[in-house]
């Protein structure tokens, strides 16, 4: 089964604040069991708009994905995130079939 992602662009406009949002939804991300693949660090736009910071999160599966981000833990981390940042996030199921080559 593939598994799922939240693909995440973010410009942090209140740093404090912020990080009040990383470590609340450490909760929902336990619950879910998510893994950070990307989580900041060095990163540039080669096509379109970029945002400053980058995160792509997996979950076991895409049906994880959307629970986590309609969890009643993730909603109360999002009311942090809400006036400390702006963001694009994306949930996408992975995928599972031929690679080239």
């Amino acid at each position: 089964m593939p598994k799922g992602y939240w693909v995440v662009r973010v410009d942090v406009t209140d740093a404090d604040a912020y990080k009040q949002y990383v470590a609340a939804n450490a909760k929902a991300f336990a619950k879910y069991g998510a893994k950070f693949l990307v989580r900041g660090g060095p990163a540039e736009s080669r096509e379109g708009s970029g945002r400053s910071r980058n995160v792509v999160i997996e979950f076991k599966d895409y049906a994880t994905a959307k629970d986590c981000y309609d969890s009643p833990e993730y909603a109360e981390a999002m009311k942090l995130r809400a006036n400390a940042s702006t963001a694009d996030l994306i949930i996408a199921e992975g995928y599972d079939g031929p690679q080239p080559g």
